[in-house]
């Protein structure tokens, strides 16, 4: 089975839904190539949790990023898709509705290493019963999850056409440094209605938008292994130094140290 049949086949094989128990694990590892996994939707609640590589989640009107060592939580009957990076490690979690106190709208989780251990323990064990040691720690976890820090990992789309159009434009070419009036023009709106569509639908101006979009690429393409410059270069930054500005300012950290402590379990 290809790694990209495998996220596609997954729950064809792994029914969530009609389970019992509170919350279930699996555990899912992706070989040399992008693996993708379509829209669908389930009764229970889903978390992501990527501890190597990363996983990008389309979910209506926004696309959220799980870099190494956070988890996309996604509420019940929300449509979905996931994609994981090359060579990623990531667990599936499955949780009843009323088992936790998640967020009821999709949102970016850091996860902790007492978390990060728990849900690797209940992947090891995806049959076990309702009473006994590994419930308990799925009691622990549940307790645990709802204090996860929530991070501004995403990036908002609308359905407003124009702004889908600006969007599927930017995200195939994210390098693309065409200026506010520049896409107006294309929009046939002047750049004063294109600010207020983008403020209106999206929460952000324009230049905040698509820099959310690239902070969205870079944590997608540096998770999968690409270099600071590689990155910077499929961005259309003059220079890495401009790049890593951005990066610091959005994250607190430049990538190298981001990713260091990412891997620490200190984010």
């Amino acid at each position: 089975m290809t790694t990209t049949s495998l996220l596609k086949d997954l729950l064809g094989h792994f029914k969530p839904d009609p389970d019992e128990r509170p919350i279930v694990a699996l555990q899912v590892e992706i070989g040399q190539n992008d693996a993708e996994q379509p829209i669908h939707r389930h009764r229970k609640g889903q978390l992501v949790l990527a501890l190597r590589g990363g996983v990008t989640c389309d979910v209506p009107q926004a696309r959220w990023m799980v870099p190494p060592h956070h988890a996309v939580w996604i509420p019940g009957g929300v449509p979905h898709s996931n994609r994981a990076t090359e060579n990623a490690h990531i667990y599936f979690l499955f949780i009843e509705r009323g088992a936790t106190s998640l967020p009821d709208k999709c949102c970016t989780l850091a996860i902790n290493p007492l978390v990060r251990e728990l849900i690797q323990h209940l992947a090891q064990f995806p049959d076990y019963p309702q009473d006994g040691p590994t419930a308990r720690l799925a009691a622990v976890l549940l307790e645990q999850l709802p204090l996860a820090p929530v991070q501004q990992l995403h990036f908002p789309v609308s359905a407003h056409p124009k702004i889908r159009r600006l969007a599927d434009a930017l995200e195939q070419d994210p390098a693309n440094r065409s200026t506010a009036a520049q896409w107006a023009s294309r929009l046939a709106v002047s750049e004063r209605s294109l600010a207020r569509l983008v403020q209106r639908e999206t929460g952000l101006t324009f230049g905040r938008w698509r820099q959310q979009l690239h902070l969205i690429v870079a944590l997608s393409e540096l998770a999968g292994g690409a270099t600071v410059q590689q990155v910077a270069g499929q961005l259309g930054y003059d220079s890495v130094t401009a790049f890593i500005t951005m990066f610091k300012k959005a994250l607190g950290q430049p990538p190298a140290r981001y990713f260091a402590e990412l891997r620490q379990g200190n984010l």
